[in-house]
């Protein structure tokens, strides 16, 4: 099937693109084009027009720092999964993304995917938007009225759905940094290395003198949207906490009961990994 008729713009600056969004309400953002090019040849998307955004100067950094309240990975908006996933100092600083990035699709489509458009896309299949929620990052967004922050646990709206307006274009998504004495882990299980996850769960926990004091496990492809469950007071049982929040969902891929299932065996499982890091880290 061929898309349905759209307009086209590619602008040269951030202003332009802005300006374009502002002044036509069915357009959509162009960066990587692996998620959104699909629904497209779908119709399951069908835009009045697309923003490329690919000649925009100044989106395509990965900038990390480990100092100060700020400490963290930095990645604009046309940074691709592959360029995230080389870091070897955003996978110091935050080693959740290159546990993550390895998981996702296949690397033709690393290399062209991006990452913040990944997260915005809000796919509850996809690794990223989890671990944005997993680690309470948050999105840049700009338009022709200004520039606003949106904490990843105000962003995910509905299945594939954000709370951006139609006029914002996301330019960064910052990942905190991995304190002293945490640790994390992540694990999905897919019928093929790349495929979307049947199940995938990450974990974070912060220990004081070995001891877990906090510990939260996010999931992928379980329900609509990318949910993250504390389970700090359920370290005996975490999958049953995980359960209790959870609403697995049943498709072509898989029963809602063997997700459920999936979610049993891997919940513990991460939650021990991430545990082991947090106590290496710090021998």
């Amino acid at each position: 099937m061929k898309p349905a008729p759209f307009a086209f713009r590619r602008p040269a600056t951030l202003e332009e693109a802005l300006a374009a969004l502002a002044e036509e309400p069915g357009a959509k953002v162009l960066a990587g084009g692996q998620s959104l090019v699909p629904l497209l040849s779908m119709r399951l998307a069908a835009p009045s027009m697309l923003v490329d955004i690919n000649a925009l100067p100044g989106l395509g950094h990965v900038r990390c720092s480990s100092d100060g309240g700020a400490a963290g990975v930095r990645i604009g908006a046309l940074a691709r999964h592959a360029h995230v996933l080389a870091s070897t100092e955003a996978a110091e600083v935050q080693p959740l993304l290159a546990m993550a990035l390895s998981h996702v699709a296949h690397p033709t489509i690393r290399n062209r995917g991006t990452t913040v458009g990944s997260i915005v896309h809000a796919d509850a299949a996809a690794e990223m938007p989890m671990v944005l929620r997993l680690l309470e990052g948050s999105v840049d967004v700009a338009s022709v009225r200004g520039r606003r922050t949106v904490p990843a646990g105000e962003l995910f709206a509905g299945p594939l759905e954000s709370t951006l307006a139609h006029d914002e274009i996301a330019v960064e998504a910052f990942f905190p940094a991995l304190p002293e004495g945490a640790g994390v882990a992540f694990q999905e299980i897919a019928r093929r290395h790349g495929d979307y996850a049947l199940v995938g769960v990450a974990a974070l926990v912060e220990t004081d003198g070995g001891e877990v004091v906090r510990a939260r496990v996010g999931f992928v492809s379980v329900s609509d949207v990318p949910v993250v469950v504390d389970v700090t007071d359920s370290l005996d049982d975490p999958a049953g906490k995980a359960l209790a929040e959870l609403d697995p969902a049943a498709d072509i891929h898989a029963t809602a009961a063997y997700r459920a299932h999936l979610v049993k065996v891997l919940t513990p499982r991460v939650l021990a990994d991430a545990v082991h890091h947090a106590r290496e880290r710090n021998t």
